[in-house]
């Protein structure tokens, strides 16, 4: 393989890499928008949404599973993501049926 091949095949691997990143950074954004629109008290279920840091957000997880049980409340963690700085996003979410 000549240089000029090496280097077309070089940039075309960035050029790939820098699209996925950006579909990715679009895809993020969607999502952040389609979550805000959702109202916290639409439906049956009650939603709590936290941002904290992964240590505090585990011990959070915990609190309200231990709170709110999956036997009474049919608790669980409804979605989730990482963002930048180890920070995780997540929503709660649990029926008021035993309130």
């Amino acid at each position: 393989m000549d240089r000029k091949a090496v280097r077309t095949h070089q940039d075309a691997g960035r050029k790939n890499a820098s699209e996925r990143l950006e579909r990715l950074r679009e895809n993020n954004v969607a999502w952040g928008r389609k979550r805000a629109g959702k109202s916290e008290g639409s439906g049956v279920w009650k939603r709590q949404s936290w941002t904290l840091p992964r240590e505090e957000a585990r011990a959070k997880a915990r609190e309200f599973l231990r709170t709110y049980p999956k036997a009474a409340y049919a608790s669980e963690v409804e979605s989730w993501r990482v963002l930048p700085g180890d920070l995780i996003e997540f929503t709660m979410r649990r029926l008021p049926s035993a309130d």
